[in-house]
C-alpha cells in the first residue's frame, strides 16, 4: 500500500479550510501534515496538526500538495512555495487576477496546477455530459440555469460559467439564468432544447462537504503526477 499524500492546507481557518481539516481525517490516502492561516494561530498544534500563520509559510513542514481556499492576496506566496518544494498545488481561490493566473500557467510547466471553481466530483462529471450533448445535439437551444442561497454575489455562478465554456467546446451557444433564494446550496440545470423534445441535465448539491471531499480527491491523484494544468475530471 502507497504511503499517504501529505497535504498542506492554505486557508485553514476559513469554511473550506475547516472543512478540509475535518474531512481529511476521514481518508487513508492523505495526511495533513501542515495548516496555514492568515493570522497567528492560538495554538501551535491542533489534533496532532501543526499550526502556522501565512507569515511562516517558509516554515512548514514537507507536503506533497497544498490544498488552497485562500484569498488572492495569498495566492502568490502558496504558488511560489509550492514551487520551490516541487510539491503540486490544488487551489480553488477565485478572483485572482490575470496575472495570477498568468503565473500558475507559467509554474504549470515545473509542477502539476489544478486551479477549479468548483470541487464537486458530480459537476466534473456534468461537465463532461453537456460538452458530449452539445457535440451530439447540434442546433438545439442550450440553456443553463442556477440556484444558489439568497447571499451569492455573482451570477452567473463561477460553476455555471464553467458548464457554459464545456457547452461552447461542444458547440453550443448557451444562454444563463440565475436564481437567488432561501438557503440553496447549488443546483445547475444545463437544457438541450430541441423540437418536441427536451434534454435536462442537472445537479444538485445538499452539502457543502462535496467541494471539500472533491478537494480532497484531487490531492490524492495529482501527487506524483507529470507537470502540467489539469482539471478535475481528468482525475476522475
Amino acid at each position: 500500500m502507497n504511503p499517504p499524500t501529505r497535504i498542506l492546507i492554505h486557508g485553514a481557518s476559513g469554511r473550506m479550510g475547516q472543512a478540509l481539516s475535518r474531512l481529511s481525517g476521514e481518508r487513508d490516502d492523505v495526511q495533513l501534515v501542515a495548516a496555514v492561516s492568515r493570522s497567528k494561530p492560538p495554538q501551535r498544534v491542533v489534533d496532532g496538526v501543526p499550526q502556522f500563520s501565512v507569515a511562516e509559510l517558509h516554515g512548514v513542514p514537507e507536503f506533497d500538495v497544498a490544498i488552497d481556499f485562500s484569498l488572492p492576496a495569498g495566492f502568490d506566496a502558496i504558488l511560489a512555495l509550492c514551487a520551490e518544494r516541487g510539491a503540486a498545488l490544488v487551489s480553488g481561490t477565485t478572483g485572482l487576477e490575470p496575472g495570477q493566473r498568468e503565473a500558475m500557467s507559467d509554474t504549470s510547466t515545473s509542477i502539476p496546477v489544478l486551479w477549479s471553481a468548483n470541487f464537486s466530483l458530480g459537476v466534473a462529471v456534468l461537465c463532461d455530459l453537456v460538452e458530449r450533448a452539445a457535440l451530439t445535439l447540434q442546433g438545439w437551444d442550450c440553456d443553463i440555469v442556477e440556484s444558489h442561497h439568497v447571499h451569492k454575489k455573482d451570477a452567473p455562478s463561477g460553476t455555471a460559467l464553467v458548464l457554459a465554456a464545456c457547452a461552447e467546446q461542444g458547440g453550443a451557444t448557451p444562454h444563463h439564468a440565475a436564481i437567488r433564494a432561501g438557503d440553496i446550496v447549488g443546483e445547475h440545470l444545463v437544457q438541450f432544447t430541441g423540437l418536441g423534445e427536451r434534454v435536462e441535465l442537472v445537479h444538485r448539491a445538499t452539502n457543502r462537504d462535496v467541494f471539500a471531499r472533491g478537494a480532497l480527491h484531487a490531492a490524492a491523484r495529482l501527487a506524483g503526477r507529470d507537470p502540467g494544468r489539469y482539471a478535475l475530471r481528468d482525475l476522475l
